[in-house]
């Protein structure tokens, strides 16, 4: 069966380092790239610009490797560029590092038919053609590999689509979902940022029928960005503006706020900043939001509420994934039970507490400091695309137990301090119903937390999030002194959720 392929003309030298620009973006360790193609066809052209973007220095020098057979560099993923030109044996590749490279870094290769038969299934051939006054390119491969550079070369077509064709593409952010984000520049014009945010993959059903990400009313769509940004933008706060958009393949052209941060360098909490955003969140919940916001003139996005089932099956993350990590086994039925029952009881305590947009990922990444403006317009606010109709407390448990920063007791306070002084200025705030809700929420966010970071390292192949978890553990013992805790905090040192694993 033949492979998938994709065509381009590329009109000259610069289209070919695009191309090159554009498979970097796409690069990841484990991927081989064959470069196929005549003497003079663009292989070193092509591999040069790769290398360059993958390393963010354009002046990198990038020789040969024809006759050292290998150039080996250290840039965001690494990468090796071989040229199998000289080989006399394709037995040679082992000595040549090939195929150990390909744990932690990805392979060029020049005249890879030399290989014979040691490439991988998974290899994906560009070949480059002479074509006129240009060259022709056809990338032909299949499994995920292939499917990233289709993607990635979809976003330079959605960039040529929105006047942003012959920008420079440099890799920005990513998170722990399958979104991306680069920062893409012109000469003359100012750093946009290019979001990339493929479909959610639902996954499996786990209850009454429907999958995790339906019940906890997770986006689906970046439509859900595109939508709060307008809510938030007409608030006067300052998300990033969006200049063109693709609904359907998923792709942003957005403001770039800056690289800032609400972290001093070296990464310690900065009250100044986490006060301001206290401040930004105490302003946001003394508004009445609406519950639904135009995408397009036809497309309507609705902010889902965040209701009973969404908090417990968030909050079951810790029973489904960190306890069988800290036990050695799975949870018993009769353990399942308690947990729902104990969480049911603790939050009906919310009934009639005070609900609010709720951007819910309020921690430091989704801020940036921009220290040149005045007020709230200080804070470029980002990341907000699953937010919610919930307690208004929650974002603010979020802040002031950042999960990705040490935050001591007293920095917890002052940054808490500040939210109820300004919402205790404006009238109208009942503190106790807030203490209430902010423990309870700040405990249901945490637990989801810990399941969330184990998920990544076991079902995702991340594990540095594992090293966040003593810091949630010491989170959640602060949260359940508070009484409205009292059935969970039995439940957790029944369960050993709180114990150093051995």
């Amino acid at each position: 069966m033949a492979l998938p392929m994709l065509e381009r003309f590329l009109a000259d030298e610069a289209a070919t380092m695009r191309l090159g620009e554009d498979l970097a973006m796409a690069l990841r360790p484990g991927d081989v790239l064959a470069l196929h193609g005549d003497l003079g066809a663009g292989k070193s052209t092509l591999a040069r610009a790769l290398i360059r973007a993958l390393a963010d220095d354009t002046m990198l020098e990038v020789p040969s490797p024809t006759f050292t057979l290998v150039q080996s560099y250290d840039t965001r993923v690494p990468v090796h560029h071989f040229d199998l030109y000289r080989l006399s044996s394709s037995d040679e590749l082992e000595e040549l590092g090939f195929p150990d490279v390909l744990k932690d870094g990805a392979a060029l290769i020049e005249w890879p038919e030399r290989a014979d038969d040691r490439l991988p299934d998974t290899t994906i051939a560009v070949e480059l053609a002479h074509q006129d006054e240009g060259r022709s390119v056809r990338i032909l491969g299949d499994g995920a590999g292939y499917q990233r550079i289709a993607r990635s070369l979809a976003m330079r077509d959605f960039l040529q689509g929105s006047g942003w064709g012959a920008a420079r593409r440099r890799h920005f952010v990513g998170d722990a979902s399958a979104r991306s984000y680069e920062i893409v520049s012109l000469a003359d014009r100012a750093p946009r940022v290019l979001m990339n945010s493929p479909r959610l993959l639902l996954g499996p059903p786990v209850r009454d029928g429907k999958p995790y990400a339906e019940i906890a009313h997770t986006a689906q769509t970046v439509a859900a960005f595109v939508g709060v940004d307008r809510l938030l933008r007409e608030a006067g706060i300052a998300a990033p503006e969006i200049h063109a958009q693709d609904l359907d393949d998923g792709f942003l052209l957005i403001d770039h706020l800056g690289t800032e941060g609400i972290l001093a360098s070296d990464g310690a909490p900065i009250l100044e900043r986490y006060a301001l955003v206290s401040e930004l969140l105490a302003f946001m919940h003394r508004k009445r939001w609406p519950d639904r916001s135009a995408v397009t003139s036809d497309k309507i996005h609705v902010v889902p509420p965040f209701d009973r089932d969404a908090m417990l099956i968030e909050a079951e993350l810790l029973i489904d994934w960190y306890l069988p990590a800290i036990r050695g086994h799975a949870a018993s039925e009769e353990e399942r039970n308690a947990f729902r029952v104990a969480w049911n009881t603790v939050l009906d305590r919310l009934r009639g507490g005070e609900l609010s947009l709720m951007l819910r990922d309020v921690q430091s990444p989704n801020f940036i400091w921009r220290g040149d403006l005045a007020g709230f317009d200080r804070l470029g606010v980002i990341d907000f695309q699953d937010a919610l109709i919930g307690p208004s407390a929650y974002d603010v448990a979020s802040l002031a137990l950042d999960p990705r920063v040490t935050i001591e007791p007293a920095f917890e306070h002052a940054v808490v301090d500040a939210y109820v002084a300004a919402r205790t200025a404006a009238g109208g705030f009942d503190r106790s119903a807030f203490d209430v809700a902010y423990a309870i929420m700040g405990a249901q966010r945490h637990s989801k937390i810990l399941g969330i970071f184990v998920r990544l390292d076991r079902r995702d192949g991340k594990p540095f999030y594992l090293k966040h978890l003593p810091r949630i553990r010491d989170y959640l013992r602060r949260l359940l002194v508070h009484p409205a805790l009292a059935e969970v905090r039995v439940l957790y040192d029944r369960l050993g959720v709180l114990e150093e694993p051995a």
